[in-house]
């Protein structure tokens, strides 16, 4: 009745159905893993910049790698900026997803220390080679108020560095990059600043990170394991209609070997 099922094709098809329910499966745990980091990083978020800033001294130093545990932390520095030794940072977007230059200007603390501070997005000119017109940061000493960031590399922000990038550009937000360049001791990660406000409203701050959207991976999750379910369900149905197939095939041979051989 069922030896059809040891036909090439169907020991073909069954290996196939039982090679997919167990990818499948791990392919629903790969998304249910995705949510529940994406969750565990909103609420780390959201943790973080419900703190009260502290300086940012306490939280990082010359050389210190600053934890995910930190990220977004609050944090304030009180010194006087540098623009000579201002950069822009290339390919930035805003939240139009506009292109455009991030503004990373040195803020030198009352003891000789220096931190980055991005002071948030510049629209890109015509004239991508040049350095562009930037808003003047404010004179005198100023405390800055914004979310403690790490250092960016090519391996954690997927952004590839460049050679000869033209004068006072550069790809990544990178504190010991930054400190062979200014020729003085850099804190780790650096600033993106909250406070003061930009005059005028440039350069344009940076939002504040989603931390409510969870995304679609645990509905993906889900459907992968409704997939895995649906392939032994779907492989039965499919034997069963072959069964009904073959079974209507021989009805209908039997009468015409009776006819002839009548």
């Amino acid at each position: 009745m069922y030896r059809f099922l040891l036909s090439r094709q169907w020991v073909i098809l069954t290996l196939l159905a039982l090679a997919l329910i167990p990818v499948m499966i791990e392919l629903g745990f790969w998304q249910l893993h995705r949510h529940e980091h994406r969750v565990a990083q909103n609420t780390l978020i959201a943790d973080n910049l419900k703190t009260k800033p502290v300086p940012v001294t306490e939280l990082t130093s010359p050389g210190h790698t600053v934890p995910r545990a930190d990220f977004w932390r609050q944090v304030e520095a009180t010194g006087t900026f540098d623009t000579a030794h201002e950069v822009v940072v290339r390919r930035r977007t805003n939240a139009d997803e506009t292109v455009g230059f991030h503004v990373l200007t040195p803020l030198v603390l009352g003891d000789g220390r220096a931190v980055l501070v991005n002071r948030g997005w510049i629209p890109s000119g015509a004239d991508q080679r040049s350095f562009p017109d930037i808003p003047a940061a404010p004179k005198g000493e100023v405390t800055v108020t914004g979310r403690l960031k790490a250092d960016e590399t090519t391996g954690t922000s997927g952004i590839k560095e460049l050679s000869d990038l033209p004068d006072r550009q550069v790809m990544l937000i990178n504190s010991e990059q930054q400190a062979r360049s200014l020729g003085r001791t850099v804190l780790g990660g650096y600033i993106e600043q909250t406070a003061p406000a930009a005059a005028g409203g440039s350069p344009r701050q940076i939002p504040e990170p989603d931390s409510g959207s969870i995304g679609p991976h645990m509905a993906y999750a889900v459907q992968w394991w409704l997939f895995t379910a649906g392939v032994p369900v779907g492989w039965v149905i499919l034997v069963r209609r072959e069964r009904r197939d073959r079974a209507a095939g021989a009805a209908r041979g039997a009468p015409e070997r009776e006819t002839a051989a009548a």
